[in-house]
């Protein structure tokens, strides 16, 4: 990684022709940095109005003396023809006040040497710091604003993009759980964007697109700060160890990832219209932690699991979107974690932890591009369990050695996404980083749940008895029967944790029940069938998943009910 500073000197003062109604020239001066890591670049030109009068509708040029090409722009509109660059205002930032900067930024792509430019013009203007006109205007200048356009509050990032922040709510789902009975009581929650596939960016029959939730939320806004949580998630041979999630590019369609999915996406949120949003990222489920746990000579292992693990392509598509999206300065990036009972055990928790930090760093990245990462995407793992800790002991035998926890460290996912913080620390990533956790179906209220320890007959006795958590093995993930909505989306509830957010939104479906066709990419997984006695991953214990339910992503009314009915806090 590299970085310069560039104080732009021009070849000499130039002047303005003077009417009698003209303002004084233009005077201004350009700070030029870049981050550069061999194959890309990012950089902030910031544009000084070294003068006393606003220069309005400013349009900066300049150019460069390599193949330098443009990627996206954000706090301005940026275009390139040739070597020359081109950067105009955005609506919020036209008019720079005396004295006052503007720092447009962009992302560039190049081979060889990347050479600084040398020379920058505002409205044609070389920018040199001072201006001689050579006759000084007949009329004065107008007087300066008297309240100068400030830029908008995205700027630097802030710690936690929760706090203080509303939070979005998609329409599209909202709608949806409005027209059940009951469903009002939630229908104004915050759930999270799905890009699930290329065509998801613009819209799938009829629905709204990427760039439509955006707009959406600046009215959500109303010019306040407000996050939306969007999904990215269409890795090359996504998901090699289940069927339900996998989607519609191969293991090989990596040039595709980039183009068509990611580069889209990253031009959209760095639109200068959105940069008062604070735009969070789930950066792709169920993809790294599967390299760690079901690839090689583990007993769980997918033959497609071994190919991702042999291409890389699962590493390279996570730091290529974190390379993209990391420079854009409101948006949030955290990558996906797993969850206590995917990664809890100690075969797992630190590989996973070192492996994440490599992806962080691949393709141009930088672990600084991480915001965060994010437990239990889309699954059940309760948050707190009540009844038991994981220190407890049964007649001098550890509840570790209970069929359920099966010698994992962690009992729920507060306790694994605090401690694996720590550990991601470890690995390199910034101390600061926060975690989230979803809520939306991991409640597990209802009539079922124990209120109480279980009987201390046996650990198995005790924990069976007492845990929250009803699913018959922790491997099970596919439409739990007697699931509950979690804690509602909320800012900073604990220590490390920026945000507990409905990620999935509840009443869509992990997946169907039986095999059906569709054009989605979506396949059948056994684990969705109620009748299905389980494999390795799960003990061959049954899969403990509702029946009649649609392909993953459709609406599942019966599973939303039945999410309502157990949620806790109760509705």
């Amino acid at each position: 990684m590299a970085a310069c500073s560039l104080l732009a000197t021009g070849a000499g003062a130039v002047t303005l022709m003077q009417t009698p109604a003209a303002a004084a020239a233009i005077a201004c001066s350009v700070d030029y940095q870049t981050s550069d890591w061999g194959s890309g670049f990012t950089t902030t030109v910031n544009v000084k109005n070294t003068g006393t009068t606003a220069i309005e509708n400013w349009t900066l040029t300049y150019a460069y003396s390599g193949n330098q090409k443009l990627s996206s722009g954000w706090n301005g509109t940026w275009s390139q023809s040739g070597s020359t660059v081109t950067v105009k205002g955005a609506d919020w930032n036209r008019s720079i006040a005396g004295g006052a900067t503007v720092s447009p930024g962009a992302q560039f792509s190049y081979s060889g040497t990347n050479t600084a430019p040398t020379s920058f013009a505002v409205n044609g203007v070389t920018c040199n710091g001072g201006t001689t006109p050579t006759d000084p205007p007949t009329d004065p200048p107008t007087d300066p604003p008297t309240d100068p356009p400030t830029d908008p509050p995205a700027g630097d990032k802030v710690d936690n993009p929760f706090v203080g922040a509303k939070m979005y709510v998609n329409p599209e789902w909202s709608a949806k759980a409005a027209a059940e009975p009951g469903g009002s009581r939630i229908a104004n929650t915050s759930t999270s964007v799905w890009l699930d596939r290329i065509a998801a960016i613009e819209g799938v029959n009829g629905g709204m697109g990427l760039r439509d939730h955006l707009d959406e939320a600046l009215e959500q806004s109303g010019g306040e700060p407000l996050a939306i949580n969007i999904v990215v998630y269409d890795l090359p041979g996504r998901d090699c160890s289940a069927l339900a999630s996998n989607g519609e590019l191969g293991p090989e369609e990596l040039p595709r990832y980039k183009s068509e999915f990611i580069d889209p996406i990253a031009a959209a949120v760095s639109d200068p219209k959105y940069a008062g949003l604070r735009i969070t990222t789930v950066i792709e489920i169920d993809s790294l932690p599967n390299l760690i746990t079901n690839a090689g000579s583990r007993p769980t292992a997918t033959p497609q699991c071994d190919v991702m693990k042999a291409n890389g392509n699962y590493v390279k598509g996570v730091g290529y979107a974190l390379a993209k999206l990391g420079p854009i300065p409101n948006v949030y990036n955290y990558i996906d974690a797993g969850h206590h009972g995917w990664l809890g055990w100690d075969d797992n928790f630190g590989p996973s932890a070192d492996l994440f930090a490599q992806a962080a760093q691949a393709e141009g990245s930088k672990l600084e591009y991480v915001h965060g990462f994010i437990t239990n995407t889309a699954n059940y793992g309760i948050l707190k369990e009540s009844y038991y800790t994981i220190d407890d002991a049964v007649n001098g035998t550890s509840v570790r050695q209970s069929k359920w926890i099966d010698w994992n460290r962690y009992v729920d996912e507060l306790s694994y996404a605090q401690a694996f913080r720590q550990r991601l620390v470890q690995a390199g990533f910034a101390s600061n980083i926060g975690m989230l956790i979803d809520t939306s179906r991991n409640g597990w209220g209802g009539t079922a749940r124990p209120t109480g320890p279980g009987p201390q007959t046996s650990v198995d006795t005790y924990v069976n008895g007492g845990k929250l958590d009803r699913r018959i093995h922790l491997g099970n993930w596919c439409n739990q029967a007697g699931a509950g909505l979690g804690e509602r989306p909320k800012a900073a509830p604990e220590a490390g944790i920026d945000a507990y957010l409905w990620v999935k939104p509840p009443g869509e479906s992990d997946g169907s029940s039986s095999e059906i066709p569709n054009d989605e990419g979506k396949g059948f997984d056994r684990m969705c069938d109620p009748t299905y006695t389980g494999n390795v991953r799960n003990g061959n214990n049954m899969s403990g998943a509702l029946g009649g339910a649609p392909v993953s992503g459709h609406w599942f009314s019966a599973q939303f009910q039945e999410l309502m009915k157990n949620a806790h806090p109760a509705l």
